[in-house]
C-alpha cells in the first residue's frame, strides 16, 4: 500500500500515558529511573469493552525498577514508519499490536529495518507455532483473534454465508470498519479476498454497498455504534461473549456468526524497535508478556485467545471464546506486493460508489 492511503501526516498526534497522567514519551521523574516507552493501538488502552493496558502497566512497574509509558499514535504503526522514513528517531522501545500486513507494509516502505529479531526472548519457545507470521522473527505473537460477525439475536438472525449479507432482509444491518485505518476492517476485507478471489472481492463489496453496509474508521467506532443500537450486526471478534459474560450482559445480544463456517485469523505480535533506548528492558517486557498468568490476563482483558499453550485462563473461557470450524488467513508471502493494491482498489471503489 502506498503512503497516500496508509500514512497520515507525519505530525500525527501521539497520546501518552505516564503514571496516570499525560506527558511526553520518554520523560522521566528522576535520572535513575528507567522508562520503557511502548507504542500500541488505542483500544489496547481504552477499548469500549475492556483493555489490558492499565493492568499491564501496574504489574510491570510493580516488579521492575522502571516506569512504563503507553504511546498511542492516531495512525498506529504508520506513525513510526513515517518517522523512520523521515530520518527521525522513533523514541519508542516496543510496539504491541503488529499484524502480518503491518510487517509487509514496513518492509515495502522502509529501506532499513524498523524492528530487530526477537526469537530468542525468554518464553518465546512456548508460543504456538501456528501463530508465527514473521519470516524474520521480529514479531513475537502475544494473542490472536478470529474476525467474525457479532450480532444481537433479539433484533435479527445473522446470515450464515457471505452471500446472505446481500439479502434484502439484511439491508442496513451491518457495521464494518475501514480497512485502510483498522486492522479489524483489513482482516474482514482480506477474508472477502480469500472468499471471492482478487478478481471478485470488489464486486462483492459493491453489492454490500448497495445493501447499505456502514463503514466506520476504527473497531472502537464500529463497536460503539453497534453497542448503541445503530445496527444489529458488527464486524468484530469471536471472543465477544467473554466480554459480555464478564459484564453480565445478555448473551443473546452477543451472538457470534462465522460466515461460511470460516473466521479470519488475526494474530497480534510485539517487537523491539531497532533504535530502542532501552533494548534490554524491552526484551524483558516481551518475556513478561509471555508469562502464563500475564497471557491469561491479556486474553481476558483484550478479549482474545492467548498465544501460548500454558496461559492461565478462567474455567469457563473455552465455552465463551469461539473458534471457527475453518480458520483462514493470508501468509506474509501471500500479502507481499498484494495487500496494498487490494486496499487501495477498495478505497477507490468505495469512494466512487
Amino acid at each position: 500500500m502506498r503512503r497516500r492511503n496508509f500514512l497520515s501526516a507525519a505530525g500525527a498526534a501521539v497520546a501518552t500515558t505516564v503514571a496516570g497522567c499525560s506527558g511526553i514519551a520518554g520523560q522521566t521523574e528522576s535520572d535513575d529511573e528507567r522508562t520503557l516507552v511502548v507504542g500500541t493501538y488505542s483500544a489496547f488502552i481504552d477499548a469500549p469493552s475492556t483493555s489490558p493496558g492499565a493492568w499491564l502497566k501496574e504489574q510491570f512497574e510493580a516488579e521492575f525498577d522502571a516506569r512504563l509509558v503507553w504511546q498511542t499514535p492516531e495512525n498506529g504503526v504508520n506513525h513510526y514508519i513515517e518517522r523512520q522514513a523521515a530520518g527521525v528517531d522513533t523514541e519508542t522501545d516496543v510496539y504491541v499490536g503488529l499484524n502480518v500486513d503491518d510487517l509487509v507494509r514496513i518492509d515495502q516502505e522502509l529501506e532499513e529495518g524498523l524492528f530487530v529479531a526477537a526469537d530468542d526472548v525468554d518464553g518465546s519457545d512456548g508460543v504456538k507455532s501456528s501463530l508465527a507470521f514473521d519470516p524474520e522473527s521480529r514479531a513475537v505473537p502475544y494473542d490472536t483473534g478470529y474476525v467474525s460477525l457479532v450480532y444481537d439475536s433479539t433484533r435479527t438472525t445473522a446470515p450464515e454465508t457471505f452471500d446472505g449479507l446481500l439479502a434484502e432482509e439484511s439491508a442496513g444491518d451491518l457495521i464494518a470498519q475501514n480497512p485502510a485505518s483498522s486492522a479489524t476492517g483489513r482482516a474482514f476485507l482480506l477474508h472477502t479476498v480469500s472468499r471471492f478471489g482478487p478478481d471478485g472481492y470488489l464486486d462483492y463489496w459493491a453489492d454490500l454497498q448497495a445493501n447499505d453496509v456502514r463503514v466506520l474508521g476504527s473497531w472502537s467506532d464500529a463497536y460503539s455504534a453497534w453497542s448503541s443500537g445503530e445496527a444489529p450486526m458488527v464486524v468484530s471478534y469471536s471472543t465477544d461473549q467473554v466480554y459480555a459474560d464478564r459484564n453480565d450482559a445478555d448473551l443473546q445480544k452477543h451472538q457470534v456468526r462465522f460466515l461460511d463456517d470460516q473466521g479470519y485469523a488475526n494474530p497480534e505480535g510485539m517487537a523491539v524497535f531497532a533504535d530502542a533506548n532501552e533494548p534490554d528492558l524491552a526484551r524483558e517486557f516481551l518475556s513478561f508478556m509471555l508469562r502464563p498468568e500475564v497471557q491469561g490476563e491479556i486474553a481476558v482483558r483484550n478479549v482474545a485467545f492467548p498465544a501460548t499453550e500454558d496461559a492461565q485462563l478462567p474455567d469457563d473461557y473455552a465455552s465463551l471464546a469461539h473458534e471457527p470450524p475453518e480458520p483462514v488467513t493470508f501468509t506474509y508471502d501471500d500479502l507481499a506486493g498484494n495487500v496494498g493494491t487490494w486496499v487501495e482498489d477498495w478505497e477507490r471503489q468505495f469512494a466512487e460508489n
